[in-house]
């Protein structure tokens, strides 16, 4: 039976980094959905890898052909799931992961409980910061983001917090470590008991 991890959490909590040492640690078992956006990339992100950096027409085109399980704009971009990235890795019997946000994987979990081509099961985990301070703090840290992108992510960070309820389990981001343990934790509990 394949699963579909989903790693969720507000901008700047450390999704990427969670996700990235899983797939280096179970590359034989578990592998990454590369989602599509129309942003520009950041700096040391790669097309093909990181995400499918698309223009917003080709984004669009993609919706009219019914392309995505989901889709979203987010702060002036649009990020979306492609149906053929999640059900071509399911075919190949992985397991698969998804670092995505909030009404992403909500949209995610309806879509994929219709889907009559996955018979697997969807575990969600909501990476949640300690406070908002700790989440400014993390996205200045990060230092990709101008003064007002930070304040647009800590709003919907804010609103994003109060569907915490809607996922599996609720990680409280402490620190890389800490957090990277809890979820590797949650996808070993799954391992053993379909093995």
């Amino acid at each position: 039976m394949n699963l579909i991890l989903v790693i969720c959490g507000p901008a700047g909590i450390g999704k990427t980094t969670v996700c990235d040492r899983l797939l280096q640690d179970f590359d034989d078992s578990l592998s990454r959905v590369i989602t599509t956006t129309t942003r520009k990339p950041r700096s040391g992100e790669e097309a093909g890898k990181d995400y499918f950096f698309i223009t917003v027409k080709k984004f669009k085109n993609l919706i009219e052909k019914n392309s995505f399980l989901e889709h979203e704009l987010i702060h002036g971009n649009y990020y979306g799931t492609r149906k053929e990235s999640v059900f071509g890795e399911i075919k190949k019997s992985q397991n698969i992961l998804i670092n995505i946000d909030v009404k992403g994987a909500r949209n995610l979990s309806k879509a994929i409980s219709k889907s009559s081509d996955f018979n697997g099961k969807m575990v969600s985990i909501f990476l949640k910061p300690s406070s908002l301070e700790v989440l400014k703090e993390r996205l200045n840290q990060r230092a990709s983001d101008s003064k007002a992108d930070i304040e647009a992510r800590l709003q919907t960070a804010k609103k994003e917090l109060s569907f915490t309820d809607d996922f599996d389990h609720i990680v409280l981001s402490k620190d890389k470590e800490n957090d990277y343990k809890l979820v590797k934790k949650i996808y070993l509990n799954y391992l053993k008991s379909v093995g």
